[in-house]
């Protein structure tokens, strides 16, 4: 065979091996996921331009990848490339669910990723996302803008420079010059999340929020513009213009239905109004009736002219008592622990009163203190701390044993002021028009009813281990009232006054004070008196009652009465030289001080009394039944207090 015959037999062979392997191999079928599929067109043309095939649709065109519908006035498609550019009242419907809007689109349909510029719309059916460029993964259900945009959900408005949105959790994160408004809040930050479904916003940057109810900055935490709730995580703080009262704390949980603030660790509450400042690591806050009640360790402070009162005790209440209306000599009063009212018309005598009203009369307050301590409890649980339990991420409360503690001690408050009612002098005066006190031992005197106050007077309960600290004066007592009306603390409860040298006990103690000064001191029942010389010297005064008087903060008068009254003092000679101890009883004793010191004792009616020289004093005569020095429990400083 010539070597011609066999090359054509050789390439023969190839051409028929190569032509049976393409019968065999069989096409691979498109992505039908991928390929953007032509729906209708009003006309439909194909150009070629530069090598590069293109399918133009015009009129009502309409394309779809997959679930995803593009629309718009005319199309321009690459089958190779998978791009498509829209123009014209573009209209992306994803799924049904999504719905985008534009005047131009470049849809790569190979990443599922539409960039949409001018008039962007972007809706769920709730939220509406504006913008003027829009990067949308359909694939993720992720939507980006970065030249400034709006998202409108019912009537809350959230403008941005930068934002994303997330379809599937309807999440929105916001960035620079984030600002939300909303018929109720007007919140700025630097980034905000917010939820359309729930329309919550979520801090994640300083924020500042401004409502009908205050202005709150935070760092972090959640608020639901639709229920008002609100939790606030990190270092928070809250002012009130219209009450001028600010309130601070490292966690705040806010309920919008019942106004109630819950605050852990690090409160801080401040009545610009009346002077006060209170701290502690748990506190609970109405702003409906502006009352708050603290715990763990809270210590409050009255501050006025450069001096400061320091309050400390296991709780803390607060209210604010509002004076109404005057008709017909008759003084409607509103307490803010009870939604109830008590009137006390004119002419009144003392003796013809009920109990409450004479009550109310020894407390200073038209509301009887005994009934508005009862519901104390409902009114806790109801606005301050059931309430809020539902709410997530609150410390729970065991605040019946805090209202047990609260009735205990007004009870004690009733039998205090129902003893010294029984031994009271009748008095059968009639007063003329609307009567209030002063002062418990003075006459109950008239009030003008054209100058009822007008203005919330704020009161206080303080509940065990009260402790009053002063730079002249120190106080401790079991329980304690106080109300900015006259600047009165009354001490129940084995309460004790200090004053430099001088100590004062009863069973229940009245102190009057002026510009952060003590002023005057009733002592009722098991009253005594103490003054501690330098030498060590304990002269001592006891009787039923003490009425004590100070000038400039320093006492200078006591009175003390008693069936009867008792004394021990010791007298020096013209060299100051302690000549021996007198024990002496009368009806009443007056005592006098110079310079903080025992100066002068004077008795009247009964009295009898005994002369003992130094060395000759009996041991059990050198001290009063009552005696008790009590200098451990005096606060020291008032550093002790916050400890």
């Amino acid at each position: 065979m010539s070597i011609f015959y066999k090359i054509f037999f050789f390439a023969c062979f190839f051409f028929s091996v190569q032509f049976c392997t393409a019968q065999v191999v069989s096409p691979v079928p498109p992505d039908t996921l991928r390929t953007i599929e032509i729906i209708s067109a009003r006309s439909q043309r194909q150009i070629t331009k530069d090598s590069t095939v293109f399918q133009t649709l015009a009129g009502d065109a309409k394309v779809k990848q997959g679930g995803t519908l593009l629309m718009g006035d005319s199309i321009i498609l690459n089958q190779l490339t998978g791009i498509a550019e829209v123009f014209g009242n573009v209209h992306i419907n994803d799924g049904d669910t999504m719905h985008t809007y534009a005047q131009y689109l470049r849809y790569v349909g190979s990443e599922r990723i539409a960039h949409l510029q001018k008039n962007v719309k972007l809706t769920d059916g709730k939220a509406i996302l504006t913008t003027e460029d829009l990067i949308y993964n359909i694939g993720t259900g992720i939507a980006n803008y970065s030249g400034g945009g709006k998202v409108i959900n019912d009537k809350t408005v959230l403008t941005s420079q930068e934002g994303t949105y997330y379809s599937d959790t309807k999440d929105a994160v916001f960035k620079n010059n984030v600002h939300l408004v909303d018929p109720k809040y007007n919140m700025t930050a630097d980034s905000l999340r917010y939820n359309t479904e729930f329309k919550t916003a979520y801090f994640i940057s300083p924020t500042h929020i401004v409502s009908k109810d205050g202005i709150i900055d935070t760092n972090s935490g959640s608020y639901n513009l639709e229920t008002g709730n609100a939790v606030f995580d990190s270092k928070s703080s809250f002012k009130d213009d219209k009450s001028r009262t600010s309130l601070s704390g490292d966690k705040m949980v806010y309920e919008g239905e019942t106004g109630t603030i819950q605050v852990e660790n690090h409160a801080k509450f401040v009545d610009s109004v009346n002077n006060i400042m209170l701290f502690s690591d748990q506190m609970f806050i109405n702003k409906k009736n502006n009352t708050f009640l603290a715990t763990r360790k809270p210590v409050m402070i009255f501050y006025k002219d450069g001096d400061s009162t320091y309050v400390a005790a296991d709780t803390l209440y607060s209210g604010l008592r509002k004076y109404d209306t005057v008709e017909n000599n008759i003084v409607t009063t509103v307490d803010t622990l009870k939604n109830d009212t008590t009137k006390i018309k004119a002419p009144v005598n003392k003796d013809s009163l009920s109990f409450d009203a004479r009550l109310a009369l020894v407390t200073n307050n038209q509301v009887p203190l005994k009934d508005s301590l009862k519901p104390l409890k409902d009114s806790v649980q109801g606005n301050s701390v059931a309430s809020i339990k539902n709410l997530d991420s609150v410390s729970n409360v065991r605040i019946d044993s805090v209202v047990s503690k609260m009735k205990n001690a007004a009870a004690r408050v009733d039998s205090v002021a129902a003893a010294n009612f029984s031994k009271e002098k009748k008095d059968t005066t009639t007063k003329p028009a609307i009567i209030t006190t002063t002062d418990t031992l003075k006459e109950t005197t008239a009030v003008d009813i054209n100058h009822v106050p007008k203005d919330s007077i704020r009161y206080f309960l303080g509940f065990h281990h009260v402790r009053i600290y002063n730079d002249s004066m120190q106080a401790v007592s079991d329980s304690m009232y106080y109300s900015t009306e006259d600047s009165t603390f009354k001490l129940f409860g084995k309460p004790v006054f200090w004053n430099d040298s001088t100590q004062v006990k009863g069973d229940t103690m009245h102190l009057y004070t002026e510009n952060q000064k003590a002023k005057k001191i009733y002592v009722f029942f098991n009253s005594i008196v103490i003054n501690k010389t330098k030498e060590g010297f304990y002269h001592q005064m006891g009787g039923r009652t003490i009425n004590g008087y100070f000038k400039e903060g320093t006492i200078d008068y006591i009175r003390v009465k008693g069936s009867p009254a008792e004394s021990i003092f010791y007298p020096q000679d013209d060299d100051s030289a302690y000549v021996g101890m007198n024990r002496s009883k009368g009806d009443v004793i007056d005592i006098y001080f110079v310079n903080k010191e025992l100066n002068k004792i004077k008795f009247i009616n009964d009295v009898d009394g005994t002369m003992y020289p130094l060395k000759q004093i009996p041991p059990d005569l050198k001290f009063l039944n009552n005696f008790s020095w009590e200098d451990k429990r005096r606060p020291k400083n008032k550093l002790e207090l916050f400890e």
